[in-house]
């Protein structure tokens, strides 16, 4: 075994050890043993000059940012041609070597390493300007926080989240519709959170696939030897096969067979020409590089009769259109169901009962309707909801019409709602599945929230439910009890109000200084003096609050309920509406994440590029020549000392 590999697999065990430990009061190795492999991985860290992001030696500081800074690339990413032939391929090749890769399915990030250590991220975005996310890559499970090359590196690659840890994410989620569509949407929004910490729980793994640049260094005109070097350096590298004209068939078959296996999400092959000097010559059109190209699934499709469309209703009150047809095989599954997400589809499509219609897997995955050969169109939208019997109505939305549930009190968004209310980041009460509760909701055990509190006196019968008992029932009704006393943002989030989640309830609290009353009586004008509170969710929050149901619901809660107050600072805000953007090395302070902690305290924020709304830039050496101290020169910010800056906070 190598040393980055046995690096690797001591990284894993070592943290899975401390995860039993602190996490799950259990013992899997004794500290001997546990002491021992860490000093092997720090000698290896130490001879290799690598150091994994995750490695147990490594302490990364989760940081909240208040936005995303946008930065522009120093050369525009453009997008590759594309094709879904293979003969493609070989006819492109000619008789040049290449190298076929996955073509992953994720968030293409730009990393900057200085010094040996990563000093910028930043997103794609629109492949002139993407979001820096720096923060958040130093949280990347195989990133190396530490490389042995101590010049400027650059170098592009693919930010993923891997199908068994998707999962895992999505079981989590009780919730139906707060589940993530894709891998892609979820790695999206946790590479580009303002809370790092969330982005290190969602298990973000990055692939290199592209050098940028190397200062002072000769770089090697081979594409391979390139991704040796990365290699080298500790970097994932995306999995490659060097192909020709003749080979290339062979090689994007072994790649189709492997799809189903790989727990990358991939969506094509990417096909790159190994001579880099050749690649380059050969230039760019107006969107796309003539040196690599994009091979697409030629998507294998079925022909099959549409039996009927499923309406699901879901806790919204949205009601999901999902096509039922006679079974067929794709891509080595039986496949009978495809999600049509809303009505504009269905009407798109001509849908109508014993409809011939082609299927197929969109990315060799997700079942969809490819075409409606014959088109009826006798489907329309049920005009009374499946679960409640209550009338249905149509809502459009940027030209999209969806269906909805128009009655309040629908079973289904009962189920959907107990289940969000019990949920881990709500009431945090455990043993509530939606089968179980769906279980007490049809023996008419629970009606309303605050039934949940009375469940003690259906002791005999949940215990007798299916896939319950003694144990079961006693641990539930701990965690209820326990749920009774509940910090106030957390209860707002439980509620389920339309468009309210958890980071909204949290700013809302505290506007209003944890006043409960203040809260319910307050008007849409008094929500959107709130920064980050728009008019949608200040037009549900009053909806709900004036709704009369909800008023005696809350009522009866209330008396249940102890409303948790959130701690607030005292310390006085002397540097509220100040930006600031921290740089260089500090001597007084910790470090630079010490200095943000005390201007984040005294109200003030701190970003990471110095932009016209920046108002100090702190830099111990003034004179020096940085682009950030350009920058500010450029813009007239003033750039403080840390003595200066501690001088303001006094």
């Amino acid at each position: 075994m190598n040393q980055k590999n046995r690096m690797k697999e001591l990284i894993e065990i070592l943290n899975e050890a401390s995860k039993a430990y602190y996490q799950e009061n259990r013992e899997i190795m004794s500290n001997y043993e546990y002491d021992a492999l860490y000093d092997e991985l720090v000698a290896l860290e130490e001879e290799t000059n690598i150091t994994y992001a995750n490695s147990p030696t490594m302490h990364v500081g989760y940081e909240l940012l208040t936005e995303l800074v946008k930065e522009a690339h120093e050369s525009p990413m453009l997008s590759l041609d594309k094709t879904k032939e293979v003969a493609a391929l070989a006819s492109w090749l000619g008789d040049q070597e290449a190298l076929l890769s996955w073509k992953l399915d994720g968030l293409t990030i730009v990393l900057t390493y200085e010094g040996g250590v990563l000093t910028k991220a930043v997103t794609r975005g629109n492949g002139k300007v993407g979001e820096v996310v720096t923060n958040n890559a130093k949280t990347f499970c195989n990133l190396p926080a530490k490389i042995e090359f101590k010049g400027k590196l650059v170098i592009r690659g693919e930010a993923i989240i891997k199908y068994s840890d998707f999962y895992k994410i999505n079981e989590s989620i009780q919730d139906v519709d707060a589940k993530y569509k894709n891998p892609r949407n979820l790695c999206s929004g946790s590479v580009r959170q303002l809370n790092n910490e969330v982005t290190a729980k969602r298990k973000v793994y990055f692939y290199a696939f592209n050098f940028v640049q190397a200062e002072g260094m000769e770089l090697p005109e081979s594409v391979e030897e390139r991704f040796d070097w990365l290699e080298h350096q500790g970097f994932t590298v995306v999995e490659h096969k060097r192909v020709t004209a003749a080979t290339v068939a062979d090689a994007v078959k072994s790649f189709a067979d492997k799809i189903k296996e790989i727990d990358e999400p991939s969506d094509g092959l990417v096909i790159i020409y190994d001579d880099i000097p050749y690649g380059e010559s050969l230039g760019t059109t107006a969107k796309f590089p003539r040196n690599s190209l994009a091979f697409k699934w030629a998507d294998e499709i079925a022909t099959t009769k549409l039996s009927y469309i499923e309406w699901s209703p879901s806790r919204t009150g949205l009601i999901n259109p999902v096509a039922v047809f006679e079974p067929v095989e794709l891509e080595g599954t039986t496949v009978s169901r495809a999600s049509l997400h809303n009505v504009s589809i269905v009407e798109e499509l001509a849908l109508g009962e014993g409809d011939e219609i082609t299927v197929y897997k969109a990315n060799m995955i997700i079942p969809q309707i490819a075409e409606n050969l014959t088109k009826t169109g006798g489907i329309k939208p049920p005009c009374q909801c499946p679960a409640c019997g209550g009338e249905t109505l149509i809502k459009e939305d940027n030209g999209v019409k969806a269906l909805y549930c128009g009655n309040e009190f629908c079973s289904a968004k009962k189920l959907k709602l107990f289940g969000h209310f019990a949920s881990r980041d709500a009431m945090n009460i455990v043993g509530m599945s939606e089968a179980t509760l769906g279980k007490m909701i049809d023996q008419e055990f629970l009606s309303e929230l605050y039934d949940l509190y009375d469940l003690e006196k259906y002791k005999d019968s949940i215990v007798e439910m299916d896939g319950f008992g003694e144990k079961s029932y006693q641990k539930m009704i701990k965690s209820i009890e326990k749920s009774r006393e509940v910090l106030l943002p957390n209860f707002i989030y439980a509620l389920g109000i339309s468009n309210v989640g958890l980071s909204n309830a949290t700013l809302i609290t505290k506007h209003f200084h944890s006043d409960w009353e203040m809260i319910k009586q307050a008007k849409e004008e008094d929500y959107l003096e709130i920064e980050g509170i728009g008019p949608v969710i200040a037009a549900s929050m009053v909806h709900y609050f004036e709704n009369e149901h909800n008023q005696e619901m809350l009522a009866k809660l209330e008396q249940i309920l102890i409303l948790k107050k959130v701690e607030e600072s005292t310390t006085k805000k002397t540097l509220e509406g100040k930006t600031f953007v921290v740089t260089g090395s500090v001597h007084i302070f910790k470090n630079r994440k010490e200095v943000q902690k005390k201007v984040e305290e005294l109200g003030g924020k701190v970003t990471g590029s110095v932009t016209k709304k920046t108002d100090y830039l702190i830099n111990n050496d003034i004179t020096s020549n940085s682009s950030k101290n350009k920058k500010a020169k450029e813009l007239g910010v003033p750039i403080i000392t840390e003595e200066e800056f501690i001088s303001m906070t006094e």
